[in-house]
């Protein structure tokens, strides 16, 4: 029953996003987590800017269980798009800084070495608890490896949740991160940038959205159509950070089988 809602919530986000790519005139359109690839023929991992899609040769995502779900579309979005994608997103992890960071760390440099990334990605994860001078801490921690391989930083702002007994304790941390990742990203010059996904999201957790289940009903967690839509959005934000890079239209990956994931919960 979950596998068919899921693919009939796919194929309602393939008019969705359709509709959301019509505007975007001049484009053709882990620690402890399971991979997801997916590799474009005759892609490399130049970070030039005469490379593959205007040097956006390959993309490694990083971040939370967030962003597990949201690597789902993103790897089809980028086979479809002719560009390398990697996720080292982690269920219960992913984070820079707080609760089990210190073993991350210890795996993460060698997985970015590895992965040879020209752009890193971080969604900003619901883990990244403490000061703003220890959030800044770890942002420039990550922002130095990531440029030590070669790979410009992008930090994700991450969505919003609806606090619960495990989260409420740490919502000022959260809210501080934006704000932390900005200040690293004011003093690395185009080495790397802040993107706000508050045009995805809303200001606020919204369990439904047009009808249709949205978030997951844990407060955290996306559902198949929010998760469409961020891929969607970061996809125009890369077109806008890489001129050559055209992403693939909505029809291409939409409903490319992602949406039927056992990954998605509460939707």
């Amino acid at each position: 029953m979950t596998k068919t809602r899921n693919l009939t919530l796919g194929l309602a986000g393939v008019a969705l996003l359709a509709a959301a790519c019509s505007a975007r005139s001049g484009t053709s359109n882990a620690s402890g987590g399971a991979a997801v690839a997916a590799t474009a023929n005759g892609a490399n991992s130049t970070n030039s800017g005469n490379g593959p899609n205007g040097g956006l040769a390959k993309v490694l995502f990083l971040g939370d269980s967030i962003a597990v779900q949201e690597s789902l579309p993103l790897a089809a979005a980028f086979k479809a798009s002719h560009v390398q994608f990697q996720s080292i997103a982690a269920d219960g992890g992913g984070n820079v800084l707080g609760p089990a960071s210190d073993n991350n760390w210890q795996t993460l440099p060698g997985q970015i070495a590895s992965a040879k990334p020209s752009v890193l990605v971080y969604q900003i994860a619901s883990y990244d608890w403490g000061s703003q001078q220890d959030q800044q801490a770890a942002y420039q921690k990550l922002l130095a490896t990531a440029t030590a391989n070669g790979a410009k930083l992008l930090f994700v702002t991450m969505p919003p949740i609806k606090a619960d007994d495990f989260y409420q304790p740490h919502m000022a941390d959260l809210a501080r991160t934006k704000a932390a990742a900005q200040a690293v990203a004011a003093g690395a010059r185009n080495q790397a940038a802040v993107l706000d996904a508050a045009a995805v999201w809303g200001p606020s957790y919204q369990q439904d959205r047009d009808g249709k289940p949205d978030r997951s009903s844990d407060g955290v967690h996306t559902c198949p159509q929010s998760a469409a839509r961020f891929t969607n959005w970061l996809l125009d934000q890369l077109h806008g950070q890489f001129a050559g890079f055209n992403p693939a239209p909505a029809q291409a990956w939409a409903n490319a089988g992602w949406s039927a994931s056992p990954d998605f919960h509460g939707c």
